[in-house]
């Protein structure tokens, strides 16, 4: 069995995903005739059919290149035969996009397929003009790259730039699911991007396991399974979670369930159950018995591989059926909008901006609920760790690194975030928290530190968590964002660039800029205060007396912001909120929300002040601390050594 699951096994998975995929296109009427300008059976039948080899391919794509960066050995065969498999992976992602945006063209436009030239012309109008057809293009270039990469590059460094270049192929097919142009569209957008990388991963990594199959031994198998079972463990919470989100909101109520989008979705969402407890039963019963005993449970374990495969399939498959069939919620709007700030946002609107409703409003964004979520457990795993072998950790830095994250996760998902895309003011109270206070609450928690003590180290030549980060931050990138000068630079600069260019209307109209935002401005908040206050090691540091210079002149730059908002006259984005007819001054908003900027820094200076005072004062205390047991042990041999070259002074000047 072993031997032939190399090949048996991804038979077993692609056979039965594209049963289930025929079959799930059957039920649905996924693949039904269309009323008008039907492009016949060949394009409705091959679509999904296509879109099923382009999840396998991406599954096999990211999946392999996530084992290379996370659980195998550059030193080992291992290692360039999974790369071998997500170039291979990679190819047929490449082809089968290609082909995908040729039957999504043959679909949506019904004009028939030919060699001539009008029919070129329209294809590449369609591919360079329209934007499902730009995402298909763009999806087929990321595709044939990461393809050539996979050849071409062996560091292991290289790989990971290889693997987020892989993991940003997907993004293009994410903006591209149901509800897109309707409420809920940038829910629905995070939630399939979030779903399809998690499954892939998930999918992927086993699959890659599989065919490495001859160069894992009995010995080495359960240490390559242990580290993608926890990947896998981490999959399959975002992957449910996700597809729970994706599932409310194109079904909508319980009793759509019952309709045939809604019955696929249970068909799917057992599948997902079943493989969650083949994955429970992997990490509690056989990898444990396969390190204990070596070959012993080796063969229980490929039965239950191809067991699983043969799951995923039906997931997949289902899953490229449910993208054509027709959802409970319609993807067009159910209403016309009643304000401009519906047309615009495309969101229903909130309830009118009363205080209150910013603490009982909710935006909810998965990606930062699963950042924020994970960012606490393994934080307090560490600490667990290090305290189960007897080690300290300061409680004040646990308390300090949850509540970071909790006020990160309510700016990105409570009442601040349902508000910012109609009020300036909300927006830049939600920047100037990103950028001051969260980071001055999660720099003190010191996470590198804590990783680099909690985390065991690798010694087969991969690299773990605890590799990655430090290989981060002792990088000479990492040395120069770090530097104190330029981290004051990025943090007071960017509030320019960001809000005088085209990056603020990007972050309006494109869900990804709005992502991008938050990332940044948490980023240079927290290279700023890590500057200042931080724990962690970085490559320099500045003397106290000159990080007390360099707050109070870059927290100038920022005030000097604030007023310049504050008393301007006309508004930064005229066409987003000075359209937004809501009932609201946009200008008066804009200038509330420079007073925002301009007051709200205050408080996190003061705390940054009184900290970096706080340090200096202890930074003495120990010096001198240090040169009395000095003292105590040499006795005074500085000290009488220093008294005795002034008396000799003393003496040749008397003699003279």
């Amino acid at each position: 069995m072993s031997r032939s699951v190399r090949v048996f096994g991804p038979a077993v998975l692609v056979a039965v995903a594209l049963v289930s995929t025929v079959a799930a296109l059957a039920y649905g009427g996924g693949a039904a005739p269309q009323l008008i300008q039907d492009p016949g059976a060949f394009s409705r039948w091959g679509l999904p059919i296509a879109k099923l080899f382009v999840n396998l391919g991406a599954a096999g794509m990211i999946g392999a290149l996530v084992l290379v960066v996370w659980a195998l050995a550059p030193k080992r065969r291992e290692f360039d035969v999974a790369l071998d498999v997500a170039a291979a992976s990679a190819a047929v992602f490449t082809i089968a996009s290609a082909v995908t945006g040729l039957l999504t063209f043959l679909v949506v436009t019904g004009v028939p397929l030919s060699l001539g030239d009008t029919f070129g012309a329209q294809l590449g109008q369609f591919l360079t003009a329209i934007p499902l057809g730009q995402s298909w293009l763009a999806t087929t270039l990321m595709g044939a790259a990461v393809t050539v990469l996979c050849f071409a590059v062996r560091n292991h460094t290289a790989v990971l730039f290889v693997t987020v270049l892989a993991i940003a192929s997907l993004v293009p097919m994410a903006q591209q699911g149901h509800a897109a142009g309707t409420a809920g569209h940038n829910a629905a957008i995070t939630a399939l991007g979030l779903h399809l990388i998690f499954a892939g991963v998930w999918l992927g990594g086993l699959l890659t396991i599989v065919l490495l199959r001859r160069e894992l031994d009995a010995k080495r198998l359960p240490v390559v399974l242990a580290r993608y079972s926890t990947v896998a463990l981490i999959c399959f919470i975002v992957v449910a979670v996700s597809g729970y989100a994706s599932a409310a909101l194109r079904i909508g109520t319980w009793d759509q369930l019952a309709s045939q989008y809604g019955v696929l979705v249970i068909v799917k969402l057992l599948a997902l159950l079943a493989l969650g407890g083949f994955g429970a039963l992997q990490r509690r019963y056989l990898i444990g018995r396969m390190s204990r005993a070596g070959v012993s449970g080796v063969r229980e374990f490929w039965f239950l591989v191809v067991a699983e495969l043969a799951f995923m399939g039906i997931a997949s498959g289902v899953a490229a059926a449910l993208a054509r069939t027709a959802t409970p919620v319609g993807e067009e709007p159910g209403s016309i909008a009643q304000s401009p700030a519906e047309i615009l946002t495309g969101e229903p609107l909130p309830p009118w901006p009363e205080l209150w409703r910013y603490f009982t409003e909710w935006n909810l964004d998965l990606l930062w609920i699963f950042a924020c979520a994970f960012g606490i457990f393994f934080y307090l795993a560490g600490v667990r760790r290090l305290r189960r072998r007897g080690d300290s950790w300061p409680v004040y830095r646990t308390v300090l690194w949850v509540a970071g994250m909790l006020l990160l996760a309510y700016i990105t998902n409570g009442g601040v975030n349902a508000y910012e895309q109609y009020l300036f003011s909300a927006h830049m109270a939600a920047h100037m928290v990103l950028t001051m206070a969260v980071p001055v609450l999660l720099v003190p928690g010191a996470p590198v530190t804590l990783a680099a003590r909690s985390i065991r180290p690798r010694k087969d030549g991969s690299r773990g968590g605890r590799e990655w980060i430090l290989l981060a931050v002792h990088s000479k990138f990492a040395g120069i964002i770090a530097n104190p000068l330029v981290a004051a630079v990025l943090f007071a600069g960017s509030l320019w660039v960001f809000y005088f260019t085209g990056l603020f209307r990007w972050t309006m109209d494109d869900h990804l800029g709005h992502e991008w935002m938050i990332v940044h401005f948490l980023i240079t908040g927290y290279l700023f205060v890590q500057s200042l206050i931080g724990i962690d090691p970085v490559p320099y540091r500045l003397p106290y007396p000159f990080r007390l210079v360099l707050l109070l002149g870059t927290m100038a730059m920022h005030a000097f912001f604030g007023l310049a908002i504050m008393s301007s006259t006309g508004l930064l984005l005229a066409d987003w909120y000075g359209a937004m007819g809501w009932g609201t001054d946009a200008l008066i908003d804009q200038q509330t929300g420079g007073g925002i900027a301009w007051s709200i820094g205050e408080i996190p200076t003061v705390a940054l002040a009184i900290t970096v005072a706080v340090q200096w004062r202890r930074s003495d205390q120990k010096e001198s601390t240090r040169h009395d047991r000095h003292a105590d042990r040499t006795g005074d041999a500085e000290l009488e050594a220093y008294n005795a070259h002034l008396a000799a002074i003393a003496e040749h000047d008397r003699r003279g």
